[in-house]
């Protein structure tokens, strides 16, 4: 029998190193591609960002700049990570096409729609968050404050804020995807899932509680959605998890 020399042993690892390096590479072109545009459109897009707040100061108020460089380096920050966002399925198909020779047909069948429907639950948590929580929040904010305290943001604590606030609700609304994994995995089935609701909302307020600003409003905008995803969740993997209703019937005849 003859055996491989140390060369040939190297060469699917350096084949495998050059084509994460090509991967990677096609990454970045992407991210630039999508950078350029944002780049240029760097101030119309803080102002579109901005506006949830502007709607509720007070006429003569606005956003301030406390740094010397931060009003170039905000709206520069912000084009960034547009464009990471924005290029986002870009990314997961060649991290797919990296990983899909390693699966079988079964996983990579399945692998496509959780790809495309991770990325939309994403960008449906950052829309909920910029339409619907941040309205509420900021006039929450700028009502309760106090007399003689004119409100001006700088625009780099705004920006670091939303972005905490986008990451947060596109986090959360990944939730879908994540039990039907844990449950195509085999961890948990649909069932068990159920028995746990009173715990996963009262979870869901401790998350909302520790990812949002301390005010009632924020958390509740953030609980009640991801407890929702949660039965959403529930009933996606009930429904297309292959064989999880037969693990059910078995676990019923062995009680």
């Amino acid at each position: 029998m003859s055996q491989q020399t140390p060369s040939e042993e190297e060469q699917p690892l350096m084949a495998h190193l050059l084509e994460l390096r090509s991967r990677l590479l096609r990454i970045v072109i992407g991210i630039g591609i999508v950078f350029v545009p944002m780049a240029y459109f760097a101030r119309d897009l803080f102002t579109f960002l901005s506006g949830p707040l502007l709607a509720h100061m007070p006429e003569g108020n606005s956003l301030i700049a406390t740094g010397v460089a931060a009003p170039f380096l905000a709206p520069f920050k912000l084009s960034m990570l547009l464009a990471v966002a924005v290029s986002l399925p870009w990314t997961l198909y060649q991290i797919w096409m990296f990983i899909a020779p390693g699966l079988y047909a079964q996983e990579r069948r399945l692998v496509t729609p959780l790809l495309a429907s991770s990325t939309g639950l994403f960008y449906l948590g950052m829309a909920f968050a910029y339409y619907a929580v941040f309205p509420v929040v900021f006039g929450f904010f700028i009502s309760v404050a106090p007399t003689g305290v004119a409100v001006m943001t700088d625009i780099s604590a705004y920006l670091d804020f939303v972005l905490g606030m986008f990451l947060a609700f596109g986090m959360a609304f990944e939730l879908p995807v994540a039990i039907f994994l844990i449950v195509w995995a085999g961890f948990v089935t649909p069932r068990q899932l159920a028995s746990y609701r009173a715990y996963v909302l009262v979870a869901a307020f401790a998350v909302g509680m520790l990812l949002t600003p301390p005010d009632v409003i924020s958390q509740t905008l953030l609980a009640v959605p991801v407890y929702l995803l949660y039965e959403v969740g529930i009933w996606t993997a009930r429904l297309f998890v292959p064989g999880v209703r037969e693990v059910e019937a078995q676990q019923d005849e062995q009680r």
